[in-house]
């Protein structure tokens, strides 16, 4: 617990980090850029990440499995993923450089546009890589990788190249990021685990670790397509700036998402050290406690973001207010998501199939029901934003389908009852909603800058005093973790 704590401490300050760096980029996107590229860039990293989600074959997790139980030089494992994700994410690049149309499907791109697929190699390797040396418990790595310098060096090329190629600054600052996080996390790296000895490539090696890691392959590209399927099927039946529009939500949005990303670099090493011993009931505890941090996290910031979120969406800019429904849903999505994500850490390693067809179940409803929504919609004459709220409740409903399903199975095979919900949960909210509205009636600058603030404040203040017994405090106490 010691560890997980340590971990989702660490990965916090990245939190706030990445923060920094992008609400920034945002700002730049969405003011200088303008709503329609910012569209297009946003379908275009659709695909360029879903490619990669593929190309890193389940090895953002799996990875920890693997050093587990694998009695060859350590060095030796991290070298095979990898060169097979190198391989497998070549392949993938060249390939969608030749055929863009997927990428783009209002079929408007430049020739920088159609570079960001090496992108994606960068991006694989990167994620191998930190999960590598996550599993030393190097968490510090992922925060500079991730939350500091990728952020930053997209922000910051994105400004410089305002002034020199505007028409591929989007594409170019995307491409420059990943390169320099991949350049900050092989350092470590290297450090960590040394070059490796007397090792060499062999394809029968590479195609079995391949065929191992495919179904957790495919959870990881549902999980992930759960997040990004909305905005796919918008690039078909909405315009660019809809699209645009809706992608600057949903980065809003997704900033608490990053809280639950913080712990699996942490959790899943745990998660195999108690497998390898048998104790389940350790997994239990630490899956309930992980959880608890998670959602209560992630209720004071949709809090925090969602009441004033026409204030929040208008610092994007103007044209972005029109998102503020979907903020709201997409918010609410990302609280329900939370048991599902934590539910899955240990249900990949003791029921990967089992685990995979609920994923394909719950992104297969959001799809249907997207779809249907938007058609609906369509035939209702409304607008493509209100189109994107459809969207938007469809993923909510996926989520808390998945949420639901997951954390029963993983209750009946651990023995014990999966939950991450509490009473003081709402304590905190209840208050916090009424200072939000409070400040609702201030001027938008005042109701940013004080009631954000005061949001955060009240309902840390009543969680912290009622919602927090001893273990949930460790996460705010310096551990010596052995």
């Amino acid at each position: 617990m010691a560890a997980l704590a340590k971990g989702g401490r660490t990965n916090f300050l990245g939190f706030v980090l990445r923060l920094g760096g992008t609400a920034p980029f945002l700002f730049i996107a969405g003011r200088f850029y303008g709503v329609e590229a910012l569209g297009r860039y946003a379908s275009a990293l659709v695909i360029v990440e879903l490619v990669s989600q593929v190309c890193s074959l389940g090895q953002r997790r799996g990875l920890a499995q693997r050093l587990a139980n694998d009695t060859r030089d350590a060095a030796h494992s991290v070298a095979d993923a990898m060169t097979l994700s190198l391989v497998v994410s070549l392949l993938a690049a060249v390939l969608l450089y030749a055929v863009p149309a997927p990428m783009f499907p209002s079929g408007e791109f430049n020739a920088f546009d159609r570079l960001l697929p090496f992108a994606l190699i960068a991006n694989t390797l990167t994620d191998v890589a930190l999960a590598a040396l996550a599993y030393r418990y190097n968490v510090g790595a992922t925060v500079r990788a991730r939350s500091l310098v990728e952020p930053w060096a997209q922000t910051l090329a994105a400004v410089g190249f305002l002034f020199v190629l505007p028409q591929a600054g989007l594409a170019l600052a995307y491409i420059i990021s990943k390169v320099a996080a991949l350049i900050v996390a092989c350092v470590p790296l290297v450090r960590s685990y040394g070059a490796p000895q007397r090792w060499s490539p062999s394809p029968t090696r590479l195609a079995r670790l391949a065929l191992t890691s495919a179904p957790l392959a495919g959870a990881d590209m549902i999980e992930w397509g759960t997040r990004k399927l909305d905005i796919a099927l918008l690039g078909f039946f909405t315009s660019p700036a809809a699209v645009g529009i809706y992608y600057a939500a949903q980065q809003v949005a997704t900033l608490p998402q990053k809280l639950k990303t913080s712990f699996e670099p942490i959790l899943g090493p745990v998660i195999t050290r108690n497998l390898k011993e048998g104790n389940y009931a350790a997994i239990a505890q630490q899956v309930c406690q992980v959880g608890f941090w998670i959602t209560a996290a992630q209720a004071g910031i949709a809090l925090a973001l969602g009441i004033p979120g026409r204030g929040v969406m208008g610092l994007v800019g103007p044209n972005f207010v029109a998102g503020t429904g979907a903020l709201a849903l997409l918010l609410t999505a990302e609280v329900v998501a939370a048991p599902a994500v934590v539910s899955e850490a240990a249900l990949i390693y003791m029921a990967r199939m089992r685990n995979l067809w609920i994923s394909i179940g719950a992104i297969a409803t959001q799809g249907v029901l997207t779809v249907a929504l938007m058609l609906l919609a369509r035939r209702a004459h409304a607008n493509p934003l209100q189109q994107a709220e459809a969207a938007a409740f469809a993923l909510a409903v996926g989520l808390a389908l998945s949420s639901l399903i997951k954390s029963k199975l993983l209750g009946r095979i651990l023995g014990a009852r999966i939950t991450n919900l509490r009473w003081p949960l709402i304590w905190a909210a209840a208050p916090a909603a009424l200072v939000g509205f409070a400040a609702k009636l201030l001027p938008e600058w005042l109701e940013l800058s004080v009631g954000i603030p005061a949001i955060l404040g009240v309902y840390g203040f009543v969680i912290w005093r009622f919602g927090f017994g001893p273990e949930d405090r460790l996460l705010f106490r310096k551990q010596r973790v052995g």
